[in-house]
C-alpha cells in the first residue's frame, strides 16, 4: 500500500500513483480522457494537515527545520557571547575596603586566573632547563664568530636554537649589544614576518617597522624568535592527503584534541628563552623572581641596578607577548602592538585563534588587567590582515584591524574597572607597528639608561652565512606536530592516570565513582547550557500513514529560539494503555529524520531503519540534531566553544525535552527508551546517553573507534587532521576520555557496537582494539552479556541485524517470525 502523505505543506501526486505500478502504462493510456484530466486535478489538489498526535498543538512551522534549528542555536550564541564580559567578573572577587585590601585581592585574582589561562593554552608542561644554542653550518663560521649572521651599530646578530621540553626547540635571531646590556627583551614580530624580515636582513617589513633592532641599538639584548606562518606549504602529509588549511590550522587540530594549542607551544618556547635569558644577566643583582612583592619593588625603579625582561610584539606576536605578560610576573614590560581589541569577535578570527571557553574567563581587557600593576602598552596601528576561506577544506576566519571605537570600548573596560592602575593604549597611524612614542615607553618602563632613537638606524650588514627561513619553518612546524603525535602515543597511559580515582572494585562501587567522571565530561568535554526554560508545548502534524504506521513531525521547545524537532514513528495496532518500547535513530552527518524515518525515501546508509524497527512494533523517534549545513554549522561551533559550550551542550538539552516527552506518552514505557545511532549519530550514541540516563541502552553504529587516534593521527588515512571536518576535535579530549572510557560512562546499561568490515572511518583493528576495553570492562563488573559487536561484510551503514536482535532482548520485545 502506498503511504498517505499528509502535511502542512502542498503536496500534489499525480495521477499514475492511483495504479499499480505494472498497470499504470496500459490503465492510462485506456482511460477515457475526460476521467485521466479529472483524476488527475482530484489528486493535485493540495492536502492540508487536520490531523496531530493527541495532546498536542497542530505543527504550522514550515521550510527547512533543521536550517531554522542551527540558525536558532547561532542567535542564542550571539546572546551568550555579548553578555560574557559581564560574567567575567566573577572570576575576579575583588575587597574594595581599603586600598591594601584591593591590591592584596587583585594580586591573588590575577595568580588564580594564571593558573586556569595556563590550562586553556596549554602552558601545562614542565620545561626543560634551557642551553641556547647558536646554528652554524661546518664551514660556515669562524671560531671567533659561531653563528654569527650579521652586524648592527653596537650590536652582533646570531642565528640560535633552544631546547624548551621533550624534542619541542625554539628558534630564531639574538641580537647582542658590544657592551653591557641595559635590558632583556623578546621581541616577536608577526608569525608571516621572519625574523630577518622584523630586523632588515632581507627585504618585506619597512624599516620603520623593524621594531626588534631598535632595542638593541638601545643596548637591549633582544631575542627575535620564528613563529609557524599561516600558510599550508608543509599542511598535509605527502603520503596521506594534500590540504590547503594552514599550518597553524593543522597544530591547532592535532593540539586541542590533546589539550595544547599554537599558541601555547609558542608561549612555551618564550617563556623558556625568558628563563635562558634571567639566568645568564650580567648583573649580579638582576631580580629573576616573579614574586609579586618583589615585582612592586622594581616597577618603582626601574632598571636600577637590575637587568629587567620586557616582551613586545606585533599581530600574532603581540597576542603572544599579551598572553605570555599576562602568564608570566618576569616581565615587567609587556608591549601589545596590532592585537589588542579583537577578542570579543573570536569566533571570526581564524580558528588557530580558538581557545576553549577563553570568552568566558579573558578578553583583552582581563588580559591586560593580569599584567597590571607591571606596564602595559597597546598600540592601535598596523594589524596584520589575512583570510581563510573553507575552499580548501579548512575554517574560515580573518584578521583586520579594529576601529577607533572598537580599541577604545576594549580599553575603557580596563580602565573603567581598575582605574589607578596605570595602563597605556597609543592610537598610531595605520601603518606603525612599535612607533617611536610606542617604543620609548616600554623601553623606559624597562631601563631608566638611555633611550630610543627617533628613527631606527642603518640595518645590520650579513657577516655570515644566512639562516634557511623555509627549513626553520619547516623543522619547528614538523617538531611542533611531532609532539601532539607522541601525546597522542602516551595518551592511553594519561587516561589511566586520570581514572585512578575510579573505583574497579564492583558494579556499585564503580557507578557512583564514575559520577566524578561524568560531571566531569559535562563541564569541561561537553559544556552545558542551562536546563530548559520552557515548556515543550509539543507541536506535531501527521506525515504519512501507510499499513496501520503513522509517522508525526515533532517540535518540541527548549528555550527561546532553540527547540527540538524530529519526526515520530507509531507502529500498527497500539491499543490504549499499551506502552512500547521506544527506539531513538539518529542520523548522521549532514542527515535529516526523513533518511531514516520516511518509508519512502531510499537511503544506502540508513535503510529506512526508524521505519523498519516500527513494523517490528518499537516506537521510533528520530531527532533532528545540529550538525548539518557544512561550514554553516561548523561555524556555530566555532562560536560556541570560546564561551565553553559545543554542539553537543544544546543536542544533550533537547534530548533530555524529547525523552522527557516521550516517556510521558501513554503509549511509551519510559523504562524502555533506547538510543541508536550511525556515524555522527554514532558519536551521539557515545556522548548523550552518558549524560542522560533515561536512555537504557546505547548503540554506536559505523562510528566506534581508536577516537583519540582518528583525531589526531597525522600519518592514517583515516585522520580527520586531513578533512574538512575541523568541528572534530573536543578540547583535551585525548587525555581524559577515549571510547572506551565513555562506555563505561553508559554501563552498566548495554551498550552495543555495529561494524563494518569496508567502513572508511577506521580500520577494523583500531576498533578491535578499543572495544577489547569495553568489554573487559562489562565482563569485570560481571555484565559481559550487556555488551557485544557486530562485524559484517559491508559499509559505513546500518546492518539491523544482530542490533536489532539487540534491540528485541534487551528491550524485552518480541521479535517477528
Amino acid at each position: 500500500m502506498e503511504p498517505r502523505n499528509r502535511g502542512g505543506r502542498r503536496r500534489r501526486l499525480s495521477a499514475f500513483l492511483l495504479f499499480p505500478p505494472d498497470s499504470r502504462p496500459f490503465m492510462i493510456r485506456n482511460m477515457n480522457p475526460r476521467l485521466l484530466v479529472a483524476a488527475t486535478l482530484l489528486w493535485s489538489l493540495p492536502v492540508h494537515a487536520s490531523e496531530e498526535l493527541p495532546g498536542t498543538s497542530p505543527l504550522e512551522m514550515e521550510g527547512d527545520l533543521a536550517a531554522q534549528m542551527v540558525a536558532g542555536i547561532d542567535r542564542y550564541l550571539d546572546r551568550v557571547i555579548n553578555g560574557s564580559p559581564g560574567r567575567r567578573h566573577g572570576h575576579w572577587q575583588l575587597d574594595s575596603s581599603s586600598r591594601e585590601a584591593f591590591l592584596d585581592s587583585y594580586l591573588a585574582a590575577s595568580e588564580t586566573n594564571r593558573v586556569g589561562l595556563r590550562q586553556l593554552l596549554g602552558v601545562v608542561d614542565a620545561r626543560d632547563p634551557v642551553k641556547m644554542r647558536f646554528m652554524t653550518e661546518l664551514g660556515a663560521a669562524t671560531p671567533e664568530t659561531p653563528g654569527e649572521v650579521a652586524r648592527g651599530p653596537g650590536y652582533r646578530v646570531f642565528a640560535v636554537s633552544w631546547n624548551v621540553f621533550r624534542d619541542v626547540e625554539g628558534e630564531g635571531l639574538l641580537l647582542l649589544p658590544d657592551g653591557e646590556p641595559v635590558a632583556d627583551v623578546i621581541a616577536v614580530p608577526d608569525c608571516d614576518w621572519t625574523p630577518e624580515q622584523a630586523i632588515g636582513l632581507v627585504p618585506g617589513v619597512p624599516a620603520e617597522q623593524q621594531f626588534p633592532r631598535r632595542f638593541a641599538e638601545a643596548r637591549c639584548r633582544v631575542l627575535v624568535p620564528a613563529l609557524i606562518d599561516r600558510g599550508h606549504r608543509f599542511a598535509g602529509n605527502p603520503e596521506v592527503r594534500s590540504v590547503k588549511h594552514s599550518q597553524r590550522e593543522t597544530l591547532w587540530r592535532a593540539g586541542y584534541q590533546m589539550g595544547r594549542h599554537p599558541l601555547g607551544y609558542e608561549i612555551q618556547k618564550l617563556l623558556a628563552a625568558a628563563d635562558w635569558l634571567t639566568a645568564t644577566r650580567s648583573v649580579p643583582s638582576s631580580a629573576t623572581s616573579g614574586d609579586m612583592t618583589e615585582v612592586l619593588k622594581r616597577i618603582q625603579d626601574p632598571g636600577g641596578n637590575r637587568q629587567e625582561l620586557g616582551i613586545v610584539g606585533y599581530g600574532e606576536g603581540g597576542l603572544i607577548a599579551m598572553y605570555a605578560g599576562a602568564l608570566d610576573t618576569r616581565f615587567l614590560a609587556v608591549g601589545v602592538c596590532g592585537a589588542f581589541g579583537l577578542s570579543q569577535r573570536n569566533p571570526e578570527l581564524p580558528i588557530y585563534r580558538n581557545v576553549w571557553s577563553l570568552l568566558e574567563h579573558f578578553g583583552d581587557a582581563e588580559l591586560a588587567a593580569m599584567i597590571l600593576p607591571r606596564a602595559f602598552i597597546a598600540e592601535h596601528g598596523r594589524y596584520p590582515e589575512a583570510v581563510h576561506t573553507d575552499e580548501g577544506g579548512g575554517a574560515p576566519g580573518r584578521l583586520w584591524r579594529p576601529t577607533q571605537q572598537e580599541f577604545a570600548a576594549e580599553a575603557e573596560r580596563l580602565t573603567g574597572w581598575l582605574p589607578e592602575m596605570a595602563a597605556y593604549f597609543v592610537n598610531a597611524t595605520e601603518d606603525a607597528v612599535s612607533e617611536w612614542g610606542t617604543a620609548r615607553r616600554f623601553y623606559r618602563k624597562l631601563s631608566n639608561k638611555g633611550d630610543i632613537a627617533h628613527s631606527p638606524a642603518e640595518p645590520p650588514t650579513i657577516t655570515g652565512r644566512m639562516p634557511d627561513a623555509e627549513a626553520r619553518t619547516r623543522r619547528q612546524y614538523l617538531q611542533l606536530l611531532e609532539d601532539t603525535q607522541q601525546l597522542m602515543r602516551e595518551s592511553e597511559y594519561t587516561r589511566r592516570e586520570f581514572w585512578k580515582r575510579a573505583d574497579f572494585s564492583g558494579t556499585a562501587a564503580f557507578t557512583s565513582s564514575a559520577n566524578w567522571y561524568r560531571d566531569h565530561f559535562r563541564s569541561n568535554v561537553v559544556g552545558m547550557i542551562p536546563s530548559p526554560s520552557l515548556p515543550p508545548s509539543p507541536r506535531s502534524r501527521l506525515l504519512y500513514e501507510t499499513n496501520g504506521i503513522r509517522g508525526y513531525e515533532v517540535v518540541l521547545d527548549v528555550h527561546p529560539e532553540v527547540f527540538a524537532y524530529g519526526i515520530l514513528v507509531l507502529p500498527a495496532g497500539l491499543q490504549p494503555g499499551d506502552r512500547r518500547p521506544v527506539v531513538v535513530c539518529q542520523h548522521g552527518l549532514e542527515g535529516r529524520p526523513r533518511d531514516l524515518a520516511h518509508p519512502e525515501v531510499q537511503h544506502n546508509a540508513y535503510h529506512k531503519y526508524a521505519f523498519r524497527l516500527a513494523e517490528r512494533g518499537f516506537v521510533t523517534f528520530s531527532p533532528q540534531n545540529a550538525y548539518i549545513g557544512r561550514t554553516t554549522f561548523r561555524q556555530v561551533l566555532r562560536k560556541a566553544q570560546p564561551v565553553g559550550l559545543t554542539l553537543w551542550s544544546f543536542i544533550v538539552r533537547q534530548h533530555e525535552v524529547i525523552t522527557d516527552w516521550l516517556a510521558a506518552q501513554d503509549f511509551v514505557d519510559p523504562e524502555r527508551i533506547a538510543f541508536y545511532g550511525l556515524s555522527y549519530g554514532g558519536k551521539t550514541a557515545m556522548r548523550v546517553p552518558v549524560l542522560i540516563d533515561r536512555y537504557c541502552l546505547s548503540i554506536c553504529s559505523a562510528d566506534y573507534n581508536e577516537w583519540i587516534w582518528k583525531n589526531v593521527s597525522a600519518r592514517a588515512p583515516y585522520s580527520y587532521l586531513w578533512t574538512i571536518e575541523y568541528d572534530m576535535p573536543e578540547w583535551n579530549l585525548g587525555n581524559t576520555f577515549n571510547y572506551a572510557e565513555l562506555s563505561w560512562l553508559i554501563f552498566p546499561r548495554p551498550f552495543m557496537v555495529e561494524r563494518g568490515h569496508d567502513d572508511g572511518v577506521a580500520p577494523d583493528e583500531w576498533v578491535a582494539y578499543e572495544y577489547a576495553k569495553t568489554r573487559r570492562h562489562y565482563v569485570k563488573m560481571g555484565m559481559g552479556d550487556r555488551t557485544e559487536i557486530e562485524f559484517f561484510d559491508g559499509p559505513h551503514t546500518i546492518n539491523g541485524r544482530g542490533t536489532f536482535e539487540f534491540l528485541h532482548r534487551h528491550l524485552d520485545w518480541p521479535a517477528p517470525h
